[in-house]
């Protein structure tokens, strides 16, 4: 079975993303794993205030993976794997697909205007993945993106 990783945040192009995984998931009969990234806090507060600022992003990362997934049940009928994980999002990412030997590829979209620096990282090191890594146009519209899929 296929398995398309999407790393999912509250941009638009990762909402892209997980539209062409979905969508190649269904036609291809495989499947879809969200990966949501809790972001690093930049500083240290005091260990109860650092606790729940950490608690907070978690939260935040759960449920818009949790909303992400929903949205895809719909659609395909399918529920999604989802994975929430702190810390760097090159290493998370890069450890989740050692983890996950049957991922049969990484999806990422690109932003519509300036860097996505996930996108850069990873098109730098596309020959060392264990998987392809399929970049979807953010510029693309809903019928053009579902032509493509």
């Amino acid at each position: 079975m296929r398995i398309y990783l999407v790393v999912m945040d509250e941009t638009e192009e990762a909402k892209q993303a997980l539209r062409f995984a979905s969508l190649r998931a269904m036609k291809t009969g495989g499947s879809v794993h969200i990966l949501a990234l809790v972001p690093q806090q930049t500083f240290n507060a005091f260990g109860g205030v650092q606790a729940t600022i950490e608690q907070e992003a978690r939260e935040r990362a759960e449920v818009m993976a949790n909303n992400a997934a929903g949205n895809i049940f719909g659609e395909m009928g399918k529920m999604p794997v989802i994975a929430v994980r702190p810390g760097s999002p090159a290493e998370v990412i890069g450890n989740y697909l050692e983890e996950h030997g049957s991922i049969a590829a990484l999806v990422l979209g690109t932003a519509r205007e300036g860097k996505n620096p996930l996108v850069s990282h990873f098109a730098a090191h596309a020959a060392n993945l264990p998987c392809p890594l399929y970049l979807v146009p953010g510029n693309l519209s809903k019928e053009e993106l579902d032509e493509l899929a």
